[in-house]
């Protein structure tokens, strides 16, 4: 195995263009939905006007400039080659921070804070809160390479993320993530407490307290009665993809419109959006993730983390690192500070905010930023 590191340039070619374009221009619609409403699903008319956009206005080279306006680069860890970005900031002292994405996102997630972390004296911020930012694809996610056997639970992935932070020179180091990015940052701080300062979560996972059930706060009782509307009518996705992902990549793979739907009803559910998407992102912003899955046909790979990492056999228990929290009021799952620190006993920042979901870095990337540069200052 090489320990190389290779610069690595995102690229879009004429042929995959022309068989995207050619695959949305013959797309076979279902009938539309019953009721006026999401209920059953992304609706057919928004659909397929996001799709005609896709088709005849989005710029097919784009996420390729968005992402090349940034150093990439590719490695190989444990047998599978891994792509990250890697912006080093120009402050000396900066700080090292791995930030690790989830499903149905990506690295675009991050596109808009890692300027402002990286360089905060030329976004208005303070030169002392630099971190030098590293973002990886996750294994079978965008241009990462797919595993061909099983094994990678998220444990494994973030035992991987340290062997890159030692491998880019960095010895100490703090980690950030939500969704299965949360799940590989704990990952990172139990395992990893030699070299890692500190994480940040903006979605904790961390069970309810039966202590607490009869003495229940008031987001308390919102994050039970998430729990329930998720399992009860959110969580169909999570059943599928951990249970039988190939079946349903056949139909993500070869279908442009499958795919898109796929992902763009669960920002539409995640997101603080007061009921539409595109309140929050543009077109081209969910079109920009939805490439991220369409390009490298990662509609198989990418549900197989959830194969992976919920048949048992993780790695559980305490993290005892400093440990930040961000709590975003409509995260899928919202927890309070007494249930966390069952689980995260050293918690030096938390902070519940009044807006933002699950993509906190995608929807607001301000406030993402200001809960990143308070929180890892309790770790410089």
């Amino acid at each position: 195995m090489s320990d190389a590191i290779e610069s690595f340039t995102v690229t879009v070619d004429a042929a995959q263009i022309e068989d995207l374009r050619e695959r949305l221009t013959r797309a076979r619609w279902p009938d539309g939905e019953t009721p006026d409403d999401w209920s059953q699903g992304i609706p057919l008319e928004y659909t397929k006007a996001l799709c005609q956009y896709w088709l005849a206005d989005y710029d097919m080279q784009r996420i390729a400039g968005r992402l090349n306006a940034f150093d990439n680069f590719r490695t190989e860890i444990d047998g599978l080659g891994f792509h990250f970005l890697h912006v080093r900031s120009p402050e000396e002292n900066a700080l090292p921070l791995i930030m690790t994405h989830g499903w149905p996102g990506s690295v675009v997630e991050f596109l808009k804070v890692i300027g402002p972390l990286s360089d905060p004296a030329s976004h208005g911020g303070d030169s002392a809160d630099a971190f030098h930012v590293i973002c990886p694809s996750l294994p079978g996610y965008g241009f990462s390479d797919k595993p061909r056997e099983p094994g990678w639970k998220v444990e494994r992935v973030g035992d991987a993320w340290a062997v890159l932070m030692q491998r880019l020179g960095y010895e100490r180091y703090v980690a950030q993530g939500g969704d299965w990015g949360s799940a590989v940052t704990t990952a990172i701080g139990a395992h990893d407490s030699e070299h890692c300062l500190g994480i940040h979560l903006n979605m904790v996972s961390a069970r309810p307290d039966p202590d607490t059930m009869d003495d229940l706060t008031d987001l308390e009782k919102r994050g039970i009665e998430g729990m329930k509307h998720y399992q009860d009518w959110d969580s169909g996705y999570s059943k599928q993809q951990s249970t039988r992902p190939q079946t349903l990549g056949y139909g993500l793979v070869d279908s442009p419109v499958g795919q898109a739907a796929w992902i763009v009803e669960k920002f539409w559910s995640w997101m603080d959006c007061d009921g539409h998407p595109e309140n929050v992102l543009t077109r081209d912003e969910l079109l920009d993730n939805v490439m991220m899955y369409w390009i490298p046909a990662a509609g198989a790979s990418s549900a197989r983390l959830y194969w992976e990492s919920f048949g048992g056999g993780g790695r559980g228990g305490k993290v005892e690192v400093p440990t930040g929290c961000s709590i975003f009021p409509k995260e899928i799952f919202v927890c309070s500070r007494r249930w966390a620190e069952k689980r995260f006993p050293n918690i030096v920042y938390w902070n519940e905010l009044d807006k933002g979901g699950h993509f906190a870095a995608f929807e607001q990337p301000e406030l993402f930023v200001d809960e990143l540069r308070s929180c890892f200052r309790h770790m410089r």
